[in-house]
């Protein structure tokens, strides 16, 4: 049996829903190893690299900032699970113009992201919002605080169905960010330095992983029914409906990235932190060089 540690660096069905699937289904004990899951969201670069890690935002943008050599090996999605949710009276991203928004730091990969999405709005996320930054979780602080009229909005991730959130409370999902920027994103990385990305342990979580994305393209209620435990709060056909809207088109079946949306999305992430472009799509996700 070959053991490997792995991280996750954010919370929710985007970061976690595959590797809780390939642990929940045997998957990881059929293809023989032992995966550690470990929290890795409050860990520094250096700690984190010595571990495989889920979240390939957070890895590219160590890759362009630090030099890190990071290199993704499987892509569960190419479009971030993260919703601009808003008390009502907001209806577009442009009505964020003088407003209140929580959102993660931007140095984070979510946080990046979103600068890149609010531009793309013509917002600047610098002079023409009012950020309040906060540290990624499960965003419960942050509908209290629209619920108190604290801020006016926020940028949520998905240890919620924003969409049934939004109703239930009379306000808005202005936008989902994979309609806007897309990036091959969440899935497995190593950093070669100190894990080899051919070695048995990764290329049984790659088939782990893959056959988890199977199940959850091709097997509704089984997935359905392991979204629920993260989505408590929610009912069985509001979560239904989450996955339908927001997983099951958009996760990929066989981990591949697609290079060209690859390409343009180490671009925009560059020209954000304002740091050269040192790295392709081909370079940096290697998920055609890997098992099929």
């Amino acid at each position: 049996m070959h053991t490997i540690d792995l991280a996750y660096v954010g919370r929710g069905l985007h970061e976690e829903l595959a590797a809780y699937i390939a642990d929940q289904q045997g998957f990881y004990a059929d293809e023989g190893v032992h995966v550690a899951l470990r929290d890795g969201c409050t860990w520094d670069e250096e700690r984190l690299r010595r571990c495989a890690t889920i979240g390939l935002g957070r890895a590219l943008l160590s890759r362009l900032t630090d030099g890190t050599p990071w290199v993704g090996l499987n892509v569960n999605t190419h479009r971030p699970l993260f919703w601009f949710l808003a008390r009502s009276g907001l209806t577009s991203l442009a009505d964020l113009a003088d407003r209140r928004l929580a959102v993660h730091a931007p140095h984070t990969a979510p946080g990046c992201f979103t600068r890149i999405v609010l531009r793309g709005a013509g917002l600047d996320p610098d002079r023409d919002i009012k950020t309040i930054v906060r540290p990624p979780g499960d965003y419960g602080m942050d509908l209290r605080r629209l619920r108190d009229g604290e801020i006016d909005a926020a940028l949520v991730g998905s240890t919620m169905a924003p969409e049934a959130v939004a109703a239930e409370h009379g306000w808005e999902v202005l936008a989902w960010m994979g309609d806007h920027f897309q990036i091959p994103t969440v899935g497995l990385a190593v950093d070669p330095t100190y894990t080899d990305p051919d070695g048995p342990a990764v290329q049984a979580v790659l088939r782990a992983h893959r056959r988890a994305l199977q199940v959850i393209r091709n097997d509704p209620d089984t997935t359905v029914r392991h979204i629920q435990t993260f989505l408590g709060g929610h009912t069985a056909d509001e979560a239904r409906a989450h996955y339908e809207t927001f997983i099951a088109p958009h996760f990929t079946i066989d981990g591949q990235a697609d290079p060209a949306v690859g390409d343009r999305a180490i671009a925009a992430v560059a020209a954000e932190l304002g740091v050269p472009v040192t790295v392709t799509a081909a370079e940096f996700y290697r998920t055609a060089a890997t098992m099929s």
